[in-house]
């Protein structure tokens, strides 16, 4: 039986959840919670690290997970943990993803 995962969030990660939820709250504060809540409910949903496929724009060693209009970047640090970099939009356009990862 594999170990649980470890999930650690990098301080962008966790400022992007909090930008999402303010954004989102102008209009509807309980859809707010509800796009937070399944970011979060996801990213726990990991059970092993090469579950997700790699980033088409980034490429190794990022993968990502998309949840609703959200792109979940994270990194492999062994075979037990990882570590989320990034929540993006993907209604944005995808260079932005790469300069913001330089």
């Amino acid at each position: 039986m594999q170990d649980s995962i470890i999930i650690l969030w990098d301080s962008q990660a966790k400022a992007d959840l909090k930008l999402i939820f303010e954004f989102i709250k102008l209009k509807s504060p309980q859809g707010a919670k509800s796009v937070i809540r399944d970011i979060v409910v996801q990213s726990k949903n990991i059970h092993f690290v090469e579950q997700y496929q790699v980033d088409e724009f980034l490429g190794e060693p990022y993968r990502r997970m998309i949840i609703r209009d959200y792109k979940i970047i994270y990194k492999i640090h062994s075979q037990t943990e990882i570590r989320i970099l990034q929540i993006f939009d993907t209604r944005q356009n995808p260079i932005k993803l790469t300069e913001e990862n330089e």
